[in-house]
């Protein structure tokens, strides 16, 4: 054991820093003693510096095994700068010619390499391998750990093989480093790499200055997100996107609307990827748009707002990226878009993988489901999901505490909950538990008979909207026990069966709305407005059903609701600025415009009405471009499918762009596709539901009514684009 005295003058010796940040020294000191050790410190805590000092300190070398080629890069150069030979830090991957990795391999034998970076890619190489084995390692640090665990944000299998690699080169001690883990992806991890008895060093999740906030992901989003970092002018901030198209469309409309935006995902040619990652880091530029490829230990400590523009996949994962944010511990927003077409969306993406990883995905995505749907504290719900308490009533510093909702009394519902979990011998999870009480005919409720269970259909009216309220909350008071290991089954605590014994207060509030039918009607027709003048946009709702009586057209084929939203924000008053208006092309602005800017024309003159022109977010030219490339292989009647793999898109993103290309106008002929997918009879069905049943375009409404059984997604947006066009445009 090294003295404090002498580690603080290490410390300060190769880091600058006077005093260790919170359990850092002990964690070194069990590394010094040789000892297996695992470390849960939330972005920003220190981790580097755990293996890093005590790497300094020892015989040998530590091998440091790292996912990212960048991060390797980061951290070399960092280590560098901290001392006066280059040598004493290099990393190992494919990016090295045969010079470079001699020269590696030439300072590890001269004993001046204290650090060598590797992929676990490259640990498997055999070469490399055989060249660990001649030398002497003083422990093996593995950073982002949770990639071990399939229940982990970013599980790669690479890491599974990590553990037979070490055997084959050599033991040593293994310190294992994490900033996000459930206990159940820290047993995990533990298990894998054979450290059961290591020690555990557990920092809290806590991060105090992060303020957390859900929206619903309505309207225009990319509008809501140009204001949104307009208001942080020259502070650094990072958007997840889930996709690589996403990226690219989103980070071009900001910079079209003066925003220093730069893209980042793993489609990118290296080279560019690196460049973008360093003039974000050198303040180039003020944005980051990017897939989760970007921020695994990027050392940005002033990052002050992450915008999840899409739902992450798991809490993990949020916790991990929002933790990018505020590192320095000053501001840090966390504001993430909810939508459960989103969910849907990631649910599609897991089909076709093995059935077990398909149930993982679907447990992680409900947590996420959960969390953004609550309205419980935010920070109590993330720190429960990590296994630790927050007893505060209020945080402070999310949405949720600052706006509080009205709380109920929900103790029979509790009861009723814990009785029909111990009904069921607590063998299921949430979902049947919720299903019993609703009355609902589920396949598990058939085939267990739970119909004769006594508190079956006992639930109903505004009751029915609190009973995932009530069992989150429950969990997080300590009454009931989600086993994730075994997908969700609900567990009865000890608490739990005292409170059935003797009730007690039990207040609730009831879940923030994201209704998908709320959601479908707002941006499709119908349902709750965003627009600024209201009483415009009433008018302009009126103006269309008048014309849509005239020429016997479901009023959605004239302008969708998103577009009168717009108008009754932007109030264009010209048929030139009509077209700048989402979903309204110069079709359409030419066939139904007049009236319509007649109407706002009229109304911002009576009501002396200051246009807000400037604030006009501005679309990007080149997504015209695809527009006009997918138009002319249409009238060459290439395949969809052929088109959309052409184009480096999924079928479902290509039909969004059609769709596009349909609302603003333009007429399109899709039939030699749909002659060759579906037969006739299918297709006029289809045709007629939107034509005489239909009241909005809502492919949510036309599945239910159609019959899901019946007919695929794709088949009925396709007909939708065929009706679109031949019916509106």
């Amino acid at each position: 054991m090294i003295q404090k005295t002498r580690l603080v003058k290490e410390l300060k010796k190769n880091f600058g820093f006077d005093t260790f940040k919170g359990t850092q020294e002990a964690i070194v000191q069990n590394v010094l003693n040789g000892k297996d050790t695992f470390v849960l410190m939330p972005t920003g805590g220190g981790k580097s510096l755990c293996y890093q000092l005590p790497a300094l300190l020892m015989e040998g070398t530590a091998i440091i095994i790292s996912p990212l080629i960048a991060l390797m890069k980061n951290q070399v150069d960092a280590m560098r700068h901290f001392s006066e030979d280059d040598g004493v830090a290099h990393f190992l991957n494919s990016t090295l010619n045969k010079t470079a990795i001699e020269t590696v391999k030439d300072d590890i034998l001269s004993e001046r390499t204290k650090l060598l970076y590797v992929a676990p890619e490259s640990l498997n190489k055999e070469e490399n391998v055989e060249f660990l084995r001649q030398i002497h390692i003083s422990f093996y640090a593995i950073d982002e750990a949770h990639c071990i665990s399939e229940w982990g944000h970013d599980f790669r299998p690479e890491y599974r093989r990590i553990r037979p690699i070490i055997n084959r080169i050599g033991n040593a001690p293994v310190i294992a480093l994490t900033a996000t883990a459930t206990p159940k992806v820290q047993h995990d991890i533990q298990k894998t790499l054979e450290m059961t008895d290591a020690t555990v060093f557990k920092s809290s999740f806590n991060r105090s200055n992060l303020y957390y906030e859900v929206r619903p992901k309505v309207g225009d989003v990319e509008k809501e997100v140009i204001k949104f970092i307009r208001s942080q002018s020259g502070k650094s901030g990072i958007i997840y996107c889930l996709s690589r198209k996403k990226v690219n469309d989103l980070a071009e409309v900001l910079v079209v609307n003066g925003i220093a935006a730069l893209p980042y995902h793993a489609g990118m040619d290296a080279t560019q990827r690196a460049q973008n990652q360093d003039m974000f880091l050198m303040e180039k530029a003020d944005v980051m748009v990017a897939t989760i490829a970007f921020g695994m230990g990027i050392d940005k400590p002033d990052v002050r707002y992450v915008i999840h523009y899409d739902v992450p996949k798991s809490l993990e994962g949020y916790y991990q990226e929002t933790g990018r944010s505020g590192r320095d511990g000053g501001e840090g927003q966390c504001i993430a878009f909810y939508s459960r077409k989103d969910l849907l969306k990631l649910e599609k993406f897991m089909q076709g993988k093995p059935i077990a990883e398909q149930e993982i995905g679907r447990q992680l995505l409900r947590e996420t489901a959960a969390y953004a749907e609550s309205s419980i504290c935010r920070r109590q719900m993330l720190l429960h999901y990590f296994g630790e308490d927050y007893t505060e009533p209020n945080c402070g510093n999310c949405d949720n505490c600052l706006k509080p909702k009205r709380q109920v009394e929900a103790q029979e519902l509790l009861c009723l909950v814990l009785e029909t979990m111990l009904a069921v011998k607590e063998r299921f999870k949430t979902e049947v538990i919720v299903d019993i009480l609703l009355g609902k005919s589920s396949v598990d409720i058939k085939d267990y008979q739970f119909e004769d269970l006594e508190t079956f259909n006992s639930v109903s009216g505004e009751e029915a909207d609190l009973l995932h309220p009530v069992i989150r909350q429950a969990m997080i008071y300590g009454y009931i026990d989600k086993e994730i290991e075994n997908y969700g089954v609900l567990k009865v605590t000890k608490p739990g069966h005292e409170f059935l014994q003797q009730p007690k207060t039990f207040l609730i509030s009831k879940n923030n709305e994201f209704d998908d039918d709320n959601y479908e009607a707002s941006s499709r027709g119908g349902g709750g407005t965003c627009a600024v003048d209201t009483e415009l946009f009433s008018v302009l709702k009126d103006l269309r059903k008048k014309i849509s009586k005239q020429l016997g057209l479901p009023p959605f084929i004239i302008f969708q609701d998103p577009s009168l939203e717009a108008m009754a924000t932007i109030y264009p008053i010209s048929i030139d600025e009509l077209q700048n208006i989402p979903g309204v092309g110069s079709g359409k602005a030419k066939r139904y415009g007049k009236e319509f800017v007649d109407v706002i024309s009229k109304h911002v003159h009576e009501n002396e009405i200051i246009r807000p022109e400037d604030l006009r977010v501005r679309s990007v030219a080149n997504k015209s471009k695809l527009k006009i490339s997918i138009i002319q292989a249409i009238d060459r009647k290439v395949a969809l499918d052929d088109l959309a793999e052409s184009k480096g898109m999924e079928l479902n993103e290509l039909l969004e762009e059609i769709d596009a290309i349909v609302y603003s106008g333009t007429k399109i002929n899709i039939d030699y596709f749909l002659r060759e997918i579906m037969d006739d009879d299918k297709l006029q069905e289809i045709f007629n539901y939107f034509k005489t049943e239909a009241k909005s375009d809502s492919m949510q409404e036309a599945l239910e009514t159609l019959g899901e059984d019946e007919f695929t997604e794709h088949e009925v947006r396709l007909v939708r684009i065929k009706f679109l066009s031949e019916m509106g445009n």
